[in-house]
């Protein structure tokens, strides 16, 4: 275990810490504690020439931050490994571990994998943080209208939903979410993981281990025989754990689990690449949730800009408004670089009927393009821009993630959102202590898009309080802010 020492020293690790005087116990408790209380989400440990460099990583950023003399840079790594319970001995071949402990309070779950490298073993902890799922799916930042589509999915007694994204996108804590909400009595869940990653009252988990033949495809198998409601698969990796899972779908399951594509188009195309039958999949498939985590900003130190020419441009074509300004990253004592945290954007695509006759039918890539995203799809780029107009990220974050070039130039034209479809957008952010975005987007029903004029918002005591002459109902966007009173004029459709 990690050792709790009272003596003072590991509070908060300094940069100027004196490495060779101080016990490797306090360098690596030291290390750790900081970045769980940074909000670090990776600690990577690189060898260079003179020293091991130690770099965190924080909202998707990889900073340098420490770096430890060669005289005592074994120590530590033979220090991390015995804390994740990794054999010490062996420096030629990878190896994965895990820490889970108790340290000053705080409650510790990391990931530790080593790599041989040419100057000496690589060693990267990722910290676990589950809070969100625990939380609920309320707090995942989901629109009012991918919440109801992802609502209906979890309702289905079978099918298959997928969660979709890079790695570190929070696909997992998403799942956990939807675990979470699916965990009722008189259901029986059962999880296959590598590892497990959070352990959850009244679900059956299991730990998958490679080394005695123990992998995806044999559980699963197992599993069909568990009497489930509802089965989670960490992740699919092969031909044979994507068929299994599609026909367990199809026989009266639930089956969760992710994948790494970006979007929902890539990941239809990538289940077919895996050699699952199209006939299968048409009728399997339940729905997709494509994300990414865009860098959060500063509610401290943000700022209003005036929109540039792209912006309007941007605005204008996949929103269908008239948009002046938005807010723009500063930077102060309290964030790194004007961002504190991230959020998530999102794609939700609800299987239609269209849908599945098209993917039945073997249509061309450019045509089931077309269906998908001229369906009722908010696209990760609407997503991301319709938090941008709200204040809580930025446009070069959103295109940044989004390839934006990409979605200008594609010939499917994304549809101009319905005002009609606008209601609720948000709603469901409420109370979001962590992010401090409680009642996002509140109560946007029955709005009418065509007269957003000259929106006058009057930000005091947390709240942004947008009124409007027109057709709104309740407060709407209303979000959290610290103090801060600005009139955010202009925006018009």
């Amino acid at each position: 275990m990690l050792e709790n020492r009272n003596d003072g020293k590991s509070d908060t690790m300094q940069n100027n810490i004196d490495f060779v005087n101080t016990p490797v116990v306090d360098i690596v408790n030291n290390i750790i504690l900081y970045s769980a209380r940074s909000g670090v989400s990776d600690i990577h440990f690189d060898h260079a020439e003179n020293c091991l460099k130690v770099r965190i990583r924080i909202d998707g950023i990889l900073n340098d931050y420490a770096d430890i003399p060669n005289s005592v840079k074994n120590n530590v790594i033979t220090r991390i490994k015995i804390l994740s319970g990794m054999n010490i001995t062996e420096t030629r071949l990878p190896q994965d571990g895990a820490i889970k402990t108790n340290l000053e309070g705080m409650d510790l779950d990391m990931r530790v994998s080593s790599l041989p490298t040419k100057k000496g073993e690589k060693i990267v902890i990722r910290i676990l943080d589950y809070s969100r799922s625990l939380q609920g799916l309320e707090y995942l930042c989901f629109s009012e209208e991918n919440y109801k589509k992802i609502l209906k999915m979890l309702t289905s007694p079978n099918g298959i939903i997928l969660v979709t994204g890079a790695t570190g996108s929070g696909k997992s804590t998403t799942v956990y979410s939807f675990l979470q909400k699916l965990n009722v009595k008189g259901t029986n869940l059962i999880t296959v993981e590598d590892p497990v990653e959070m352990e959850i009252e009244g679900m059956n988990q299991v730990q998958v281990n490679s080394e005695i033949g123990l992998n995806f495809a044999t559980v699963l198998r197992s599993i069909l025989r568990q009497d489930p409601n509802v089965i989670m698969i960490g992740e699919i990796r092969d031909s044979e754990t994507a068929q299994i899972a599609v026909r367990a779908s199809i026989t009266g399951h639930l089956v969760l689990s992710t994948l790494h594509t970006n979007n929902s188009l890539t990941t239809i195309e990538r289940l077919l690449d895996m050699d699952v039958e199209r006939y299968l999949l048409a009728s399997a498939l339940s729905g997709i949730v494509s994300q990414k985590l865009a860098r959060k900003l500063c509610d401290k130190c943000k700022q209003v800009r005036a929109t540039n020419a792209y912006e309007k441009e941007m605005f204008k074509r996949f929103l269908n408004m008239d948009v002046d300004q938005v807010y723009d990253a500063v930077g102060c004592p309290e964030c790194s670089g004007g961002y504190r945290g991230r959020i998530a954007i999102q794609e939700v695509l609800l299987i239609s009927p269209d849908i599945r006759d098209a993917i039945n039918a073997r249509i061309t890539k450019a045509e089931l393009r077309n269906l998908v995203y001229n369906s009722d799809v908010i696209t990760l780029l609407q997503d991301g821009m319709y938090k941008v107009l709200a204040g809580f990220t930025t446009t070069d974050e959103i295109l940044k993630l989004t390839e934006a070039d990409d979605e200008v130039n594609a010939e499917t034209k994304y549809r101009n959102i319905p005002t009609n479809n606008m209601g609720n957008m948000y709603n469901n952010m409420n109370n979001m202590n962590n992010m401090n975005m409680g009642n996002m987007y509140n109560n946007m029903n029955n709005m009418n898009m065509g007269n957003v004029n000259n929106m006058n918002g009057n930000m005091n005591n947390n709240m942004y309080t947008m009124n409007n002459n027109m057709n709104m109902n309740n407060n709407m966007y209303a979000m959290n802010n610290n103090n801060m009173n600005n009139n955010f004029n202009g925006i018009s459709q």
